[in-house]
């Protein structure tokens, strides 16, 4: 079971968009709100393709393999990266147009890694730090603005990639001013981003190459909260390792969770248990509220 679209690339967690109730019992309380948890799956979603889009521009210095699960494919139709090594600055301009995953974008993300430490360069290096801010940057018609953003690479330094992992801290906080006049969402996490197949010498290849990101296999542990376009509170808190498949489990060009739980809290209301299921490639998830549950397409 997973979510088509909760949390993207490496980085972040999940929550429930637009909760479809498509089977299983009634809910006498009739508790079955959906808004508050669809502005976190937006925040969500736009964070974790930031967190894509500066592990691929600063570890190949371009976005050739962004959420794509072919190597070979390139959003170069819509964005160009700009590589200054000199004062540790990527800058990706996005151009208004189609990006290969179906999204429109505009305006411009800065990763900025000169707080990197072990003469870190790459996502990939152990000591490697980032902060990212934004410019005019517009996804789908939603501005998307980063008060801050950091990532910094955790794995110890001088790390056996055969018996341990590659780990990366990601917090945000941010706003999106939704399309059409639809209001402000406001959004902070702290997680802890592990790319689970380190170990595979197809998707990590060491120091000196790019991760293949089209193979690698993410889990993402954390917390976030937020306040929707509405001016409710909500939180969502990992309880179980959210994981994606990149190499294995591809719907419509995008990769959705396949596995791990979540509990998610809108305000005063019951908070929703989700379950991901346990490695199925499709597009459902399991939400609890109290005693009723429910299966839900994402």
């Amino acid at each position: 079971m997973k979510s088509n679209r909760f949390l993207s690339v490496t980085m972040g967690v999940a929550t429930v968009a637009g909760l479809m109730f498509t089977s299983c019992r009634k809910d006498n309380s009739n508790d079955n709100d959906t808004s508050s948890s669809a502005d976190n799956n937006m925040a969500e979603h736009y964070s974790n393709d930031i967190v894509s889009i500066a592990a691929q521009g600063s570890d190949a210095g371009s976005t050739t393999t962004y959420r794509l699960g072919n190597d070979e494919e390139t959003l170069s139709s819509c964005a160009t990266v700009a590589v200054d090594t000199v004062n540790k600055i990527v800058t990706v301009t996005f151009n208004g147009g189609n990006c290969l995953d179906g999204r429109t974008r505009s305006g411009t993300l800065t990763i900025n890694y000169s707080a990197s430490t072990l003469g870190a360069r790459h996502y990939r290096d152990p000591g490697f730090s980032c902060t990212i801010t934004s410019s005019n940057y517009v996804v789908d018609g939603n501005q998307v603005n980063i008060i801050n953003k950091t990532i910094t690479n955790t794995t110890a330094a001088g790390f056996n990639p055969a018996t341990t992992n590659l780990t990366w801290n990601v917090s945000a906080t941010m706003n999106i001013i939704k399309a059409n006049n639809g209001g402000t969402v406001s959004w902070t996490c702290n997680r802890t981003t592990t790319l689970l197949n380190t170990s595979d010498a197809n998707v990590y290849h060491g120091s000196s190459t790019a991760i293949s990101w089209g193979q690698a296999r993410i889990g993402i542990t954390g917390s976030a909260n937020g306040t929707t376009a509405a001016g409710d509170h909500f939180t969502a808190t990992v309880t179980s390792q959210l994981i994606r498949d990149f190499g294995g489990c591809n719907i419509g060009g995008r990769h959705p969770f396949i596995q791990g739980t979540m509990d998610f809290t809108p305000g005063a209301k019951a908070t929703r248990h989700i379950d991901f299921g346990n490695g199925s490639c499709d597009n459902t998830a399991t939400v609890t509220i109290g005693s009723h549950t429910y299966t839900v397409t994402m």
